[in-house]
């Protein structure tokens, strides 16, 4: 069987702002030798870890059709046929984040189904956006009144597969009391991958009769988005001219990140929490500091800061915490964060710099 190719990938239904994709949309995909492909695969910015991948149904042989799964992120498609014969990765298609559940940080009755004699319940959760390896959890809070439970449960739910991927079982539930339980991106010691998640409460009475905070297959209620990234730069910015991108030519060596542009000042957020590798000043790098990403296999150096960074070698650093702000320190031609991203084993340790842009566009699109 010939190799499927890729010719265009476009959104066709459901589609974002500017004909742009988001999860949920309709791509349209055109190409050679497409008549075999079983699998589409979202291949995301960086590495493995964000990659989704979806079945389809076998459509002519120069265009088929996919849908857009939760937690899909921009970065370049590839198809697959049953075989096993992959096509080369198309261009990068851009993918809008999907459009953010509706907030229920206040306590309010659920829609699900309830059982005479059953608990009544009422729920709320802290947030509608998340970030894993941030400071503030997600946190998830219910109050039960009428009969006192004989057990509760309480689910994490994926919302591309409907699966409950952990569960607490809060003990000793007073009927009228708020309880909360938090989340903080993990599952285990592995960060959950991004996507939609929503909190689903059982409780049973002593009598068997049971109430639940949603109904099967509701992902909507008590729902957030959890992100793995946040964009650093905090406030206006740009992404600079050609010699700005990763690549161009230095005297006596090649750009190994990409420039973002901002006034001196502006705010400067870890881009993925993890343990600060490297922190000091360098005649070139200015103030810097190389974070090496919790669960990511990534580094992240960050150059040119205004002022030192608090935050010294072996410090914990948080997704989202400030680390410093955007300046001129060392060689720099106006006030910019020079930013890299390095593969394993990592920055000067073996490892690679590889091209930042397509993830920080990624970042700047959701945050």
């Amino acid at each position: 069987m010939a190799t499927p190719k890729i010719s265009t990938v476009s959104c066709l239904r459901s589609c974002g702002t500017k004909k742009r994709a988001r999860a949920g949309s309709t791509v349209k995909i055109t190409g050679t030798a497409l008549s075999g492909v079983t699998t589409v695969t979202f291949n995301g910015s960086y590495g493995r870890s964000d990659d989704a991948v979806v079945q389809v149904r076998a459509g002519s042989d120069t265009r088929i059709q996919a849908k857009v799964p939760s937690g899909a992120v921009t970065g370049p498609v590839s198809v697959a046929t049953a075989d096993g014969a992959r096509s080369p990765m198309s261009k990068p298609l851009a993918i809008l984040p999907p459009p953010p559940p509706e907030p229920n940080v206040e306590l309010s009755p659920v829609p699900g189904q309830v059982v005479a004699g059953a608990p009544q319940l009422e729920t709320g959760t802290s947030r509608t956006k998340a970030y894993v390896g941030a400071r503030n959890a997600v946190t998830f809070s219910f109050r039960l009144s009428g009969a006192a439970p004989a057990s509760l449960t309480v689910e994490l739910v994926r919302a591309a597969d409907g699966v409950a991927v952990k569960s607490w079982a809060p003990q000793g539930v007073v009927p009228g009391a708020v309880t909360s339980v938090s989340w903080n991106g993990n599952l285990g010691r592995t960060p959950a991958a991004p996507g939609r998640y929503s909190f689903r409460l059982t409780a049973a009475a002593a009598d068997g009769s049971r109430a639940t905070s949603a109904q099967t297959g509701n992902v909507e209620r008590d729902a957030f988005d959890l992100y793995d990234h946040v964009f650093p730069v905090r406030g206006r910015h740009d992404y600079g001219g050609a010699g700005a991108g990763f690549g161009s030519g230095r005297a006596g060596h090649s750009h190994q990140g990409h420039d973002v542009f901002a006034e001196c000042g502006t705010r400067m957020l870890a881009a993925r929490g993890g343990t600060v590798q490297y922190a000091g000043y360098h005649g070139a790098a200015g103030n810097y500091l190389v974070i090496d990403g919790a669960g990511s296999d990534l580094d992240y150096a960050y150059m040119h800061m205004a002022e030192p960074s608090p935050f010294r070698a072996g410090d914990r650093v948080y997704t989202g915490q400030q680390i410093g702000s955007v300046g001129d320190s060392g060689n720099a031609q106006g006030c910019h964060l020079h930013f890299e991203l390095w593969a394993a084993p990592g920055w000067y340790d073996g490892g690679r710099p590889f091209d930042p842009l397509p993830s920080l566009k990624a970042w700047d699109s959701w945050s």
